[in-house]
């Protein structure tokens, strides 16, 4: 697991720590000491907490005129024991809507697990952002079936023309175009 590394050629675009709206800013790597574990494994130290023990992220892009941002996610969703969605929602979620952004695009190809709970964080997540979306990019299979399974996709939206397998090849505004026009076409 510690291998698994966030992405990071946007960082010419876009840097969380650098970026006085966000809720990492000001954040200090030490990329030779390894701090943060899942499960007893360690992870790479670029991976920034939401005070989960088992889900971590990146904020990899945001853009506060169109309202977005691009999180990058690692680790277990695990809602059944660590109600992962409520540290997501209060730590990151939160914090972003205050600053204006109600599209959330959800890299979800490193989330390796999912054990769901009830769709409460869910629903509050969904009706804060009640003019924008939320999209999640890549996201496994058994994955998807859980979230199935949960309900969520009456929140989330998941699967279809949203594996988009080049998306690191593209430019953060592309990027964002192309999952808004899938997300466009999904809605109307």
């Amino acid at each position: 697991m510690q291998n698994i590394e966030p992405f990071y050629n946007w960082e010419k675009h876009y840097v969380a720590a650098d970026d006085k709206r966000s809720p990492f800013y000001r954040r200090t790597y030490n990329l030779h000491t390894y701090e943060n574990d899942i499960y007893g494994y360690y992870i790479h130290p670029l991976w920034d907490t939401i005070e989960s023990e088992t889900l971590y992220c990146k904020v990899i892009f945001a853009d506060y005129q169109q309202r977005y941002a691009v999180v990058e996610l690692f680790g277990e969703w695990n809602d059944t024991l660590h109600n992962d969605v409520m540290f997501l929602k209060r730590n990151l979620v939160d914090y972003m809507t205050k600053e204006g952004i109600d599209k959330f695009i959800l890299i979800a190809e490193n989330i390796l697990n999912f054990h769901g709970s009830d769709d409460e964080y869910y629903a509050e997540w969904f009706d804060d952002v009640a003019e924008g979306w939320i999209a999640i990019v890549n996201s496994r299979e058994f994955v998807e079936r859980e979230w199935r399974r949960y309900r969520l996709d009456s929140y989330l939206n998941f699967g279809g023309t949203l594996l988009i397998e080049n998306w690191r090849t593209l430019q953060p505004v592309v990027f964002y175009e192309l999952v808004k026009s899938m997300i466009m076409r999904r809605l109307s």
